[in-house]
């Protein structure tokens, strides 16, 4: 398993926009989630029902403000 680290949102924009990374906000509110979720990026809600979709290498970026 990898390590989490920080990573600026410069780069994980790009790997969203690439394709290399799901972005997830990290919020387990729907409602707070919704005011602040960015282009791409998936709620808690759909990253937990899509989880089996998921390939075990995907890198996975969770954000919240």
């Amino acid at each position: 398993m990898a390590e989490a680290r920080r990573i600026q949102i410069q780069e994980a924009r790009r790997k969203v926009q690439a394709g290399e990374a799901l972005f997830v906000c990290a919020y387990d509110s729907e409602e707070m989630c919704g005011g602040i979720r960015l282009e791409k990026a998936w709620t808690m809600g759909e990253f937990n029902a899509r989880l089996p979709e998921v390939k075990k290498d995907q890198e996975i970026i969770f954000y919240c403000n």
